[in-house]
């Protein structure tokens, strides 16, 4: 315990560090996926291929690939992108759009067909019946799911401590080396703030979903 006490400065660095690897990749994996999900229900046949195919490597294809792709693949293109901090983001936000967009279309595909159809009689467009009608109806649904995938991010943001991010993976790893009497605090420490995250986000989770069941 004495060590975990000696460390809340890095620990604190370290929890920090894997909030902003989750917002910021969430933020982006949220926004990559509304359009990969919008793709796979869009009347062009050449974007629903593009985005099924999207889907189905990154939904089967492991993380530490993905990230091991971003840290040496792409500064080996251009050495002048070589911020693995701004590498693991992307490779956060790719691998988990996918599973975004998955949760929004389910969402989208639980709203009544006659509203899109009604929406298309009136002269609306593709993207209008989408964003004005649609979207609006799927989102108390899509929130709950989405939580989830965000939960998930919480935890995959740990693989991110293998390629050179100081995270709170990392700094349990780190702490464990130098305090070998205290792995046992270190470690639970590690969880308890991996926690204060999860189930944070969890109990947002349980309140979207029982105002929805209200709503309904």
């Amino acid at each position: 315990m004495d060590a975990v006490l000696a460390e809340l400065p890095a620990f604190a660095r370290a929890f920090g560090a894997t909030l902003s690897l989750l917002l910021i990749s969430g933020f982006g994996a949220l926004v990559l996926g509304v359009i990969i999900a919008a793709m796979r229900i869009s009347p062009v046949a050449s974007l629903r291929a593009f985005a099924t195919v999207y889907t189905e490597i990154f939904r089967n294809v492991p993380l530490t690939l993905v990230l091991f792709f971003c840290a040496t693949l792409i500064p080996y293109i251009n050495a002048s992108f070589s911020d693995y901090y701004v590498l693991a983001l992307l490779g956060l936000t790719v691998y988990t759009s996918p599973f975004v967009a998955e949760a929004v279309r389910s969402g989208i595909n639980g709203v009544a067909v006659g509203q899109a159809e009604a929406a298309r009689a009136i002269g609306l467009g593709f993207g209008q019946v989408l964003t004005l009608v649609v979207l609006p109806q799927a989102v108390r649904m899509v929130i709950p799911p989405l939580i989830n995938v965000f939960i998930a991010l919480t935890k995959n943001t740990s693989v991110a401590g293998a390629f050179f991010i100081f995270e709170l993976f990392a700094n349990a790893r780190g702490q464990a080396n130098q305090y070998g009497g205290d792995v046992i605090a270190i470690l639970v420490a590690t969880a308890v703030l991996y926690l204060v995250i999860t189930i944070t986000l969890g109990r947002i989770a349980e309140a979207v979903e029982r105002k929805v069941a209200v709503l309904r």
